[in-house]
């Protein structure tokens, strides 16, 4: 059998990701596919697909009905359309554990980082301003309320993070069993209530349909004014010229984010400049040894299945054969 890995940023497929597969007994092609046709063209024999940013569409999916999996780098799935893959009998696989840690103390970097108004006083010392109250006033970590919006590995690991800093944690997810919910995080089954209660919000959800531009004007409306808000999830879930309503009004006090609608992001995009923007480019994952681990985790998706029958990850259960 053959895997085709459509794309990847890493340099070294050769040397991590090719010869585990090759010990499996698959052939392995490396391609860089951007468009649908790419990834058509260079999959035409293909049986598995490792994928990173090349869309996986249902029209993929129908000019290559060989692929019997898509393992995808990273946890989300929005590059692959489920549905089609669901119907087709496409087995999908992500990787959904491998920088649990990383994203959870990066989104704790960007709360401490507003809170504590460290992009705007260390702009003001590069000014020659030097005063403890340039940015505004700060207050006690202690006093403050930090609301987790989705609470699956990373959400509640943000938490935990953040237990012995905050005076109270509450959350928000529909979805998490009442088995699964933290003791030490306060459950609220009412969205604006959450955003209401909280002096910083921090957003951990899929992109779908449900939850595309969840961040708009109504939203951040029920944020008390002097809130921040932080995103390490997807960029899709931030209707982008709300936000930059929000903060031109002061209505939030400040906003981090490490990912955004497209990426990179247009250099004419007006919010870049916005001086009470805190920004990383899709860094929140990152260390080395998650992206080691990300990496050998989607070509074990492939192993897996060819040998077990099964991915390891299984986001859709496809064919049995």
């Amino acid at each position: 059998m053959k895997v085709l890995i459509t794309d990847a940023e890493y340099p070294d497929l050769h040397a991590l990701e090719v010869p585990p597969l090759q010990e499996a007994g698959f052939t392995v092609a490396i391609a860089q596919c951007r468009s649908e046709q790419d990834v058509i063209v260079a999959g035409q024999d293909a049986h598995a697909l490792i994928t990173q940013y090349a869309p996986i569409t249902r029209h993929v999916l129908e000019a290559l009905p060989q692929i019997r999996l898509v393992s995808r780098y990273g946890v989300g799935v929005d590059t692959v359309d489920l549905q089609a893959a669901q119907e087709l009998g496409v087995w999908v696989a992500n990787v959904p554990d491998y920088g649990v840690e990383e994203v959870a103390s990066h989104a704790l970097a960007m709360i401490l980082a507003l809170l504590r108004h460290l992009p705007w006083l260390d702009a003001d010392v590069r000014r020659g301003i030097w005063q403890y109250q340039s940015s505004g006033p700060l207050h006690r970590l202690s006093t403050r309320t930090l609301g987790v919006v989705g609470l699956g590995r990373i959400g509640r690991q943000l938490a935990t993070f953040a237990q012995p800093l905050f005076g109270s944690i509450i959350g928000y997810d529909p979805y998490l069993p009442v088995a699964a919910w933290p003791d030490f995080v306060q459950h609220e089954d009412d969205l604006p209530a959450l955003l209401a209660r909280s002096h910083v919000v921090s957003l951990h959800l899929p992109l779908l349909a449900e939850t595309r531009n969840l961040v708009d004007e109504d939203f951040l409306s029920h944020m008390p004014v002097g809130s921040y808000l932080v995103n390490v999830s997807r960029g899709g879930l931030i209707d982008l010229a709300a936000l930059q309503g929000a903060l031109d009004s002061g209505h939030l006090a400040g906003a981090a984010l490490d990912v955004l609608p497209q990426e990179p992001p247009p250099p004419e995009l007006p919010i870049l400049q916005h001086p009470r923007l805190l920004l990383s480019p899709h860094a929140a994952w990152y260390s080395e040894q998650a992206g080691l681990e990300l990496r050998r985790k989607a070509a074990l998706n492939v192993i897996n299945w060819a040998q077990e029958g099964r991915p390891l990850y299984v986001v859709v259960q496809g064919r049995s054969t």
